[in-house]
């Protein structure tokens, strides 16, 4: 019988491949932001913002505290890479996002799993992103600097599928990919293979939850009812695989909300499945909406407790905008 050997959740910010003093240079782009959102619902511009905060976080956006969430962040990092080579997973199951790096917003699923027989991860200069960021190692952290190859699991990918559709989730099943610089996985997939896996070809199943694009988002409820299934779905293969399962990315931003991160975090901890399935529509808006992913592996992992975790509100301006960084692994 497959079984899930240890659930995981890790944030996949530009920011963590990057380095403290290139943190300073994400916060100019913060200022030209026009739809900062809130957990309210409510988007503002950054002088909207600041002008509500009052330059509450100055404190905290220094070179000097940078350079300690850094180090905080990338031990954590290490740790979880380290936890996942000792569990010696046979395949790794990443619930993540896809923002337009596969799909396009004109024709994009709710859930979609794929189950090619080789993952390619689509470069960010096929993408319309910001310069910056293809001025820095992001590309590289992500695996997007280039179209990287990667094994799938398509025996084990379709099973999971055709489970889940007769358990009553409608997905979209993708099955390959054609011109990588069209179509490709994306930041929440190739972040997890460099920086977890460490470039080791352990095949990898990619979910892709449409947590940025509505109105067809699945609410938390029904991404704690997903991670339930595909627990009995994995349970009920015959194949004698130890499964990892991957939560990859938020928590709040472009905002940091640290009192909605540490909601869900204890949350997670304590396994409270009513908490994290009431999560307010409004607070899961923009890069906050991958908070979702979580969820997902949260349902996945009810039954396991919480072996440990690290937060890091990040707040790159006197305003707050940032992100909250969270790390956690599942026993």
């Amino acid at each position: 019988m497959a079984r899930i050997v240890i659930g995981i959740g890790t944030s996949h910010s530009p920011l963590l491949p990057l380095t403290a003093e290139q943190w300073l240079e994400r916060a100019a782009d913060d200022r030209r932001n026009t739809r900062l959102n809130l957990s309210d619902g409510r988007f503002l511009t950054y002088d909207q913002l600041e002008s509500q905060v009052q330059g509450r976080y100055a404190d905290e956006a220094t070179l000097e505290n940078f350079s300690r969430q850094w180090q905080r962040c990338q031990q954590a990092l290490d740790r979880l890479g380290a936890e996942l080579q000792a569990a010696q997973p046979d395949v790794v199951i990443v619930v993540g996002d896809d923002q337009e790096e596969l799909f396009r917003r004109t024709n994009i699923p709710a859930v979609a799993i794929y189950y090619g027989t080789e993952i390619v991860t689509r470069p960010l200069e096929s993408l319309e992103v910001p310069p910056w960021l293809l001025a820095t190692a992001v590309g590289r952290g992500y695996a997007m600097d280039l179209p990287h190859r990667h094994p799938g699991a398509p025996v084990f990918g379709r099973f999971l599928i055709e489970q889940l559709t007769d358990a009553g989730f409608d997905l979209g099943a993708v099955s390959a990919l054609h011109d990588p610089r069209e179509e490709g996985l994306g930041h929440a997939y190739g972040f997890v293979i460099q920086r977890l896996l460490g470039g080791r070809p352990i095949p990898l199943i990619p979910v892709l939850l449409n947590t940025y694009y509505p109105p067809n988002t699945p609410a938390p409820a029904r991404c704690y009812q997903l991670g339930q299934a595909l627990r009995r779905a994995i349970e009920q293969s015959t194949d004698d695989l130890r499964v990892a399962i991957i939560a990859s990315g938020g928590l709040s931003h472009f905002v940091c909300d640290e009192e909605l991160d540490r909601r869900v975090l204890t949350a997670l901890r304590a396994g409270d499945a009513d908490v994290l399935r009431n999560i307010p529509r409004a607070a899961l808006n923009a890069g906050s909406s991958e908070i979702a992913n979580w969820v997902t592996v949260a349902g996945a992992m009810e039954t396991r407790a919480c072996k440990w975790s690290e937060y890091v509100p990040v707040r790159r301006t006197p305003a707050g905008t940032g992100i909250g960084l969270a790390f956690l692994v599942w026993q």
